[in-house]
This record gives C-alpha cells, sequence and structure tokens, in this order.
C-alpha cells in the first residue's frame, strides 16, 4: 500500500466511540473488497450510517484506492450531501457526487441499512449485462433467488431524480443488480454487507463460468430455490456476516492493520 500521510487532526478525538467503531469497520470493508478483488481503481463506495440520530454517513474519499483507506480518512456527510466531516485537507479530497447520490438514496429510504457496498466488478457487469439476471444454478446463487431487485440503467449517477426510481427497484431486498452497471447491497451491518456482497459477487463469478462452458446446464428441482433462499433469511439460523467479521478482522490485522488509523 502507498502511504497516505495521517491527517494533522486526531479524527478518533472529534469522534464518538461508536463513530469511530463504525469507521475501523468500514475502512475494513473497504480492504477486503481490495483484498478479493471487487474494486474498481478509485471508483465505486462503502457507505455506513452513523451511530445516533443525525442522519449522517460515511463515504470515501474521491482519489484513494480502496486499499488507501483508513477509519481517519472516511467522509462524514448528511444526507442533503452536506460534509460534516472531510479530514482530507492535506490531500484536498472530497467525495463523489455519484456515489453520494446511489447511497444516500438508500439511506434515506431505509433507515435499518447500515452499509451500502457497490461495486463494479467484472462477473457483476456481466450478469448486469444478462437479461435472465442471477439464475438459481448453485447453493451460492439460491441464497439470492426471488431477493433481487433490479434497475434498469439510466446512465452516471448524477440524476437526483433518479434516487426515487432506484429505491423503488430495490423495495425491501438487500440485494441490488444494477442493469448494465453493478451489484449494490443494503444491509443492517458493515459485516453482514460485505458478507452479502462476497458470496454475491461469487454466484456472478459462477454464472460467468456456466455459461462460457457451452454446455446443457443442470438446474436444480422445482422448489429447492425457494427452499435454500429461505434458509438464509437472517431470521432463520443467523444474520450472515457477524460470526465471520472477527475472523475478517483478523485476517486484515495480520497482513496489514494501517486500516484502523
Amino acid at each position: 500500500m502507498n502511504e497516505i500521510k495521517k491527517t494533522r487532526m486526531s479524527v478518533r478525538d472529534q469522534v464518538s466511540a461508536e463513530e469511530w467503531q463504525t469507521r475501523v469497520d468500514t475502512a475494513a470493508a473497504y480492504r477486503l473488497i481490495h483484498r478479493y478483488g471487487m474494486s474498481d481503481l478509485i471508483y465505486t463506495h462503502i457507505s455506513a450510517r452513523v451511530p445516533g440520530p443525525e442522519e449522517h454517513f460515511l463515504l470515501n474519499p474521491y482519489g484513494l484506492l480502496f486499499d488507501e483507506i483508513t477509519a481517519s480518512r472516511l467522509i462524514k456527510i448528511d444526507l442533503s450531501g452536506k460534509t460534516i466531516l472531510n479530514p482530507n485537507d492535506d490531500l484536498g479530497l472530497d467525495i463523489n457526487p455519484a456515489g453520494y447520490v446511489i447511497h444516500s438514496a438508500v439511506h434515506e429510504a431505509r433507515p435499518e441499512v447500515g452499509c451500502v457496498i457497490h461495486t463494479h466488478t467484472r462477473a457483476g457487469m456481466a450478469v448486469s449485462a444478462m437479461k435472465c439476471g442471477l439464475l438459481p444454478l448453485t447453493q451460492v446463487s439460491m441464497r439470492f433467488h426471488g431477493r433481487v431487485g433490479y434497475h434498469d440503467y439510466e446512465g452516471p449517477a448524477l440524476d437526483l431524480d433518479e434516487q426515487k426510481r432506484l429505491v423503488a427497484d430495490l423495495g425491501t431486498e438487500r440485494h441490488m443488480i444494477l442493469r448494465n452497471h453493478g451489484l449494490l447491497v443494503a444491509c443492517p451491518t458493515v459485516a453482514e454487507a460485505f458478507n452479502a456482497m462476497y458470496w454475491l459477487e461469487n454466484a456472478c463469478k459462477v454464472q460467468v463460468d456456466v455459461m462460457a462452458c457451452n454446455t446443457e446446464i443442470n438446474y436444480p428441482p422445482a422448489g429447492i430455490p425457494e427452499k435454500v433462499s429461505h434458509s438464509y433469511l437472517p431470521e432463520t439460523r443467523r444474520p450472515y456476516g457477524l460470526l465471520e467479521w472477527p475472523t475478517m478482522l483478523r485476517l486484515l490485522d495480520r497482513t496489514d492493520p494501517s486500516y484502523r488509523d
């Protein structure tokens, strides 16, 4: 990772303990998205709701790679896009307007959503261009069966008017495929959002691989995709991601703990 000079003022001293923990978790998610090949240079975003009644959320400074993101570098804004805290004056960086349009729309419409992740991966974009959408080909993809929203492409996300259509297409789901664009997940916690995006990405990779084999596809028996999907609901067994999250943090701490800075 390229060394980024630490900010002059301590962000940790300016925020609550709850916000600092959210910052650490969000920075960890950025590093993990990079580690597992789901980043896109300086583009795409992970946002996280700041605990408290103010309806603030965190977004990355536009201009840093995901493996450069630290807890102190995240920018705090409100739902109107007003900057509350930007610790990146030394770098001259601010948020990406397109990131604000997508992420603020979801956070405003879905108060229970604590984290939104949006990616432009090769497999995610490939499936987003398929008219069939995500198919129930394996256990991994059946996790999402019947629980994915679809939003038609309207161009770069700079038009505030698109927000109402985007949140309508997401509805109450946690997962969405942005047609001809990429993937999006919206979950209660950073841990659950990372887990959902990791497996949604893998489902897309498998689909691309299977369809590239040019052979007859074996679909599961009728009713099985619905059964599998139900088994992955948070209330059925457990909220996936929470059990795995400490393991992911330990992985980062062993390799590069600077995300905590």
